[in-house]
């Protein structure tokens, strides 16, 4: 049955206050930090870190009525049979819990907000799942001089602290709901990725609990200083993905450059207000020499405009290319409203967009994917930053439906569309093989600010990357599991035929997005190129990741079917 400590009532998580929850913080010198409680090392899983808003750690069990909503992904694919859900509410309650699994051999996986595309967290080994959910908290921290963010915080929410509070953001991604923990270490972006770059571009710190070779569990924190001896786990969790070295408790976000101590200066603020736009070309109005001056209409603008410092970095757009059951194509765009020229740019991108397409643009009226369920934009329509973000994330019943069924694949693009490509997606795209207006292959942005930094300077290697893809295929039924799962795998090694079904790093194109993980990456059947699943996830950058395996978790203890593997001896 669920056990809590007697007495205790559910945390609150208060912005601004500057020990909220935290834990005993190891630092470079096995330091607390000074404005973190002090956690007796004896603690256990049940009592360490309360404080008098915590519930403690929580063990959910199959004799609890909640259990069958606890032990599933919002994948509906994906359910597990844990002999426990170990629920905590605060830092410092993690690493009693690891210490635990550790001691018994059991299997443990994390969630933070249920949003992995694969079986990573729920599958047939799960024996402990660990639950950070509840631990959500957003404030100042004194110690790191950064904002402190815990693990299972969602991004809507920490929009709303972070803008509230201190009128700053971070360029995170779009879906309401995402949890912290994976999306940030596995180099997450956004509707500001452009203007801002990526999320991890701005992280200071990490705190993370680690499995050393004997068994005992330290909790570190590693940050971005050159001098820290830490700092290959800092640079592990920009871009390497989560489930890899440890438990990831809270990032520490502080723009590199910010000075001072007031939280209104560490983070970029975001546009006080956007120009958001929702056009769309019906399906039934479009050649197969359209579609693909469309798609390459996207691709030659991104291309084009890729610089660090272009002017054009403070507009993002997402071109959605539906399955013809859906009737129409999208095309979702937000600009800074008070970037020069802002409307004049908007204006310029549409045009560009239609160019060789003879198709008259109209409202975006369906659900349209990762945008869905957009209003009748007739025209621009001018909003405040934080409505606009609202807007986006909650109102899309695709993203938030957790009765849906899912597949996913992800390409990054360096260069336009071979024809090929194009014509590929438009085969498939139009098959009768599957009817669902659901299914699409989204065009994303890159580029802008990401290209400010290297390959190597953080774990993301793709900054040469000027747009991704995303096959996104939803529905409903188990019995359609087989129908859809083929359609994605089809049309995806079709369309890279020419390298081997994937698509690797070359001139054109640059391996895929590691937060879009991919089990068929690693199946020579599927995968019949040279590379390697985790050179296409990670490319120069996968040795520097084992290293810090090696270091940070030479047992394996943290593991899925994709994590970062161990060196060779």
């Amino acid at each position: 049955m669920a056990q809590y400590p007697a007495g205790m009532h559910r945390r609150r998580f208060l912005i601004g206050a500057a020990a909220a929850g935290g834990a005993a913080a190891l630092g470079m010198e096995g330091k607390a930090f000074a404005d973190d409680p002090i956690i007796p090392a004896e603690s256990t899983a049940s009592t360490a870190g309360l404080t008098t808003n915590s519930i403690g750690a929580i063990s959910v069990t199959q004799a609890d009525q909640q259990y069958p909503d606890m032990v599933r992904a919002l994948n509906a694919r994906y359910t597990a049979a844990p002999e426990s859900v170990r629920v905590v509410d605060a830092p410092a309650q993690v690493a009693p819990i690891v210490t635990e699994a550790v001691r018994a051999g059991k299997r443990l996986t994390i969630r933070s907000g249920g949003h992995c595309l694969e079986d990573f967290v729920y599958n047939s080994e799960t024996q402990i799942v660990l639950d950070v959910s509840k631990m959500n908290g957003v404030y100042y921290h004194s110690g790191t001089n950064a904002i402190a963010v815990e693990s299972g915080a969602t991004l809507l929410d920490v929009y709303e602290k972070l803008y509230s509070a201190w009128g700053v953001t971070i360029p995170g991604g779009i879906c309401y709901s995402v949890g912290m923990g994976g999306h940030v270490a596995g180099g997450g972006w956004g509707m500001l990725v452009r203007r801002n770059g990526l999320v991890v571009d701005h992280l200071y710190a990490v705190e993370v609990v680690t499995v050393a070779a004997d068994g005992t569990v330290k909790t570190i924190v590693a940050t971005r200083e050159a001098a820290d001896p830490n700092r290959e786990l800092w640079w592990a969790h920009t871009g390497g993905g989560g489930g890899n070295f440890g438990v990831v408790t809270r990032y520490f976000f502080r723009s590199p450059g910010a000075t001072g101590t007031d939280p209104r200066q560490l983070l970029p603020k975001p546009p006080a207000e956007v120009l958001f736009s929702a056009v769309s070309w019906a399906w039934s109005d479009l050649t197969k020499d359209e579609f693909v001056q469309l798609a390459q209409n996207y691709a030659s603008w991104h291309v084009a405009n890729i610089g660090a410092d272009s002017p054009t970095r403070f507009l993002t757009s997402f071109l959605l290319l539906n399955h013809k059951s859906n009737g129409q194509i999208g095309l979702v765009t937000q600009v800074d409203a008070n970037a020069p020229n802002a409307q004049q740019m908007l204006d310029d991108y549409l045009a560009h967009m239609n160019q060789g397409v003879n198709v008259v643009q109209g409202a975006l009226t369906e659900p349209m994917g990762e945008m869905s369920a957009l209003p009748h934009f007739a025209s621009p329509r001018r909003m405040p930053w934080l409505q606009a973000t609202r807007f986006a994330g909650t109102t899309n019943p695709l993203l938030n439906d957790p009765t849906l069924r899912a597949e996913y694949k992800s390409a990054y693009m360096k260069a336009n569309f071979p024809r090929a490509h194009a014509e590929t997606m438009y085969k498939y795209l139009t098959s009768t093989a599957i009817d669902n207006p659901k299914v699409n292959i989204q065009l994303t942005p890159y580029g802008g600010r990401v290209t400010a930094l290297g390959d190597t300077d953080t774990a993301v290697s793709h900054r040469g990357s000027a747009f991704k893809i995303l096959w996104s295929v939803l529905w409903n039924d188990a019995s359609e599991d087989a129908k859809h799962i083929a359609w994605t795998r089809e049309s995806y090694e079709e369309t890279y035929a020419d390298t081997g079904g994937v698509p690797v790093p070359n001139t054109v194109t640059d391996g895929c997005y590691i937060n879009y993980p991919d089990a068929d990456l690693n199946d020579p059947l599927r995968n019949r190129s040279a590379v390697p699943w985790h050179d296409l996830y990670y490319k120069g950058n996968y040795p520097r990741l084992q290293q810090a395996k090696k270091k940070y978790d030479p047992k394996n203890f943290f593991r899925h079917s994709q994590s970062v593997r161990l060196p060779a001896a």
